[in-house]
């Protein structure tokens, strides 16, 4: 008897999806619960578990393919006897009664037949990295590293693009595996190694999150009077008090202490004397918030993400390290829910950590200011009449000048700056 295996619920608001990548393939026994398929939407990787226990024995859509909430993508047979799966397997043609999206133009590339392969070992090795991230094919292919001698800490075992650079840092460059590319891109590429003076192209199709970054932050360009207001703060103070705490913290919290909590706090801090900044536009309605509900932007391995660290305002230092490095652990292995990032009322996004010295961040919509973090070098700065060095930082506030003045938002960055370079502050709300 086989069940469908529908697309499942994706969080509010959010009706459809992309398949990303078919994790099991027609003839693999798969266990309940156990993902076959990676779907990608607005805001996150989410995985599809099989409902029972069987062999996948139909894949209904294409990788690539746009799916609706509901819809049927596979087949899951409970009296198939499981088979190894062969080439002739995954190139059979895949019906769509889903109605999903398709394009003809990645068809003829993505599941074309692939050639025989040499040797059992070879073989091995491409059942291996069909089952990879397009990023961590990617990978493999421009580092002649063979995947099937890495060992993979992301979720089930499975390789990321940080163990791909990690094996091929640690070893010589070998001979390219013979496996198949990553899937074409519609335009013709150029094979082969790069010949002096050659000019190459790569067409890659934008995936669902990008594409709704780039949406927001031009609503949010068209939309909101953004304007943005710098400052810079000596972080010596801070510095200090890390050097001095940072080994009892960890043994008491189990966790590093690190330069955002400290910002987090200061913000939450600089929000109550100046309430706009943690604000938002409804309408023709101002939507003033008790709470403070920061989003961190945090690298991903398909961009940058935002997940909320709530009601800010009333945690610990502890706290907050806690709930961000879980956050960064979720986001390296795409395992953040939608749950995660959703709602948010200011945030706080560190360029310096990339290197970047000065920038003008764009809001997020509809929170109503952003502030950007820059790196900490040595600049020569007067004190007491004397030159001397000190670890500096640029701060920027970028704030919808709808909502938010001039005055108010220099006197926000004003604050933050105060209590980063006196921590006592954030000890005793001042």
């Amino acid at each position: 008897m086989a069940t469908d295996v529908q697309v499942p619920a994706l969080g509010e608001s959010i009706t459809e999806g992309t398949l990303a990548q078919w994790l099991k393939k027609p003839g693999e026994a798969v266990a309940a619960d156990e993902p076959i398929a990676s779907l990608e939407t607005d805001k996150v990787s989410v995985e599809v578990p099989s409902p029972i226990a069987g062999v996948l024995t139909e894949q209904l859509v294409h990788e690539g393919d746009t799916v609706a909430v509901g819809a049927p993508i596979a087949r899951i047979d409970e009296s198939a006897t499981a088979s190894a799966p062969s080439s002739e397997a995954g190139a059979a043609p895949i019906t769509n009664p889903a109605g999903a999206g398709e394009n003809p133009q990645l068809r003829g590339s993505e599941h074309a037949p692939e050639p025989e392969l040499a040797t059992a070992e070879t073989s091995s090795a491409d059942d291996h990295i069909t089952t990879l991230s397009p990023a961590v094919r990617r990978a493999v292919l421009e580092h002649h590293v063979d995947p099937s001698k890495i060992r993979g800490t992301g979720k089930d075992g499975r390789l990321t693009k940080d163990d791909v650079i990690a094996a091929a840092q640690g070893q010589p460059a070998a001979k390219a595996p013979s496996v198949p590319p990553p899937p074409a891109a519609p335009a013709p590429q150029t094979k082969g190694p790069a010949v002096a003076g050659e000019r190459r192209e790569e067409r890659v199709k934008m995936t669902r999150l990008r594409q709704t970054v780039a949406r927001r932050l031009k609503e949010a360009q068209n939309t909101a009077a953004m304007l943005t207001t710098f400052n810079d703060v000596d972080m010596t103070a801070v510095i200090e008090a890390r050097a001095r705490y940072k080994d009892l913290f960890e043994k008491k919290h189990g966790i590093r202490l690190g330069f955002m909590g400290f910002f987090v706090k200061a913000c939450a801090l600089a929000a109550k004397d100046v309430p706009a900044v943690n604000g938002s536009i409804e309408g023709d309605e101002i939507v003033y918030h008790d709470y403070f509900d920061v989003s961190i932007a945090v690298s991903a391995p398909k961009g940058l993400v935002v997940p909320v660290v709530r009601n800010a305002q009333a945690m610990s230092f502890a706290e907050i390290e806690k709930t961000i490095a879980e956050y960064g652990k979720k986001a390296k292995e795409g395992t953040l829910g939608i749950e995660d990032m959703q709602g948010g009322t200011f945030t706080i996004s560190n360029g310096g950590v990339f290197g970047s010295l000065l920038s003008t961040p764009i809001i997020n919509p509809p929170q109503s200011a952003v502030l950007g973090m820059h790196r900490i070098e040595e600049r020569p700065v007067v004190k007491d009449g004397q030159i001397v060095a000190r670890p500096m930082m640029y701060l920027a506030l970028s704030y919808d000048h709808r909502l938010i003045d001039g005055r108010e938002a220099v006197t926000f960055l004003v604050r933050v700056k105060e209590a980063i370079e006196d921590p006592t502050r954030l000890l005793i709300d001042l």
